[in-house]
């Protein structure tokens, strides 16, 4: 993957950071979760004023289907909600999750985290912000979704004490 993200209208955007690899993969194992430049701005932002943050990738309804950041800790992860990837932005450590069952339809793709302006979603941080995350998309190739099939992401239950 180049350190752009090509968007729909055909655009890019720069990449700020990639998840970090999980144990014993392999260099070059893409990312299951990326951050755009403006993304990590407005994260670094929030732990600024809030301490660590977390997002959870919501499923729809009220919120439609927005990256939600909350304080780390405050939404209550469930046994199979899956941990898409944890970001490491310098000051901060984010750890990025989805439902089980969203993740078994966006499993084939890369979770690109990017902010543009805009109001926020329902109780996302950012809301007051005037700024707001988007979830966009890049689909892996076949190559990548073979070498990301040795490498199943972590659930909730693996965080349970």
């Amino acid at each position: 993957m180049d350190d752009v993200c090509g968007l729909p209208s055909g655009g890019s955007v720069p990449i700020a950071a990639r998840a970090l690899p999980p144990e014993g993969a392999p260099p070059g194992l893409p990312a299951r979760v990326v951050v755009t430049e403006p993304a990590a701005e407005l994260i670094r932002e929030l732990v600024g004023r809030h301490g660590p943050v977390m997002f959870h990738q919501s499923g729809g309804c009220c919120d439609g289907s927005a990256p939600m950041c909350y304080p780390d800790g405050e939404f209550r992860v469930g046994q199979r909600d899956v941990l898409v990837g944890e970001l490491d932005l310098g000051e901060a450590r984010v750890r990025v999750w989805i439902s089980g069952s969203q993740f078994e339809t966006w499993k084939h793709t890369q979770l690109v985290l990017d902010a543009i302006p805009g109001r926020g979603s329902g109780f996302s941080l950012e809301n007051p912000t005037g700024r707001r995350f988007l979830s966009r998309a890049r689909t892996f190739d076949a190559a990548e979704q073979e070498a990301l099939a040795g490498f199943p992401p972590r659930t909730g239950a693996d965080f349970e004490d």
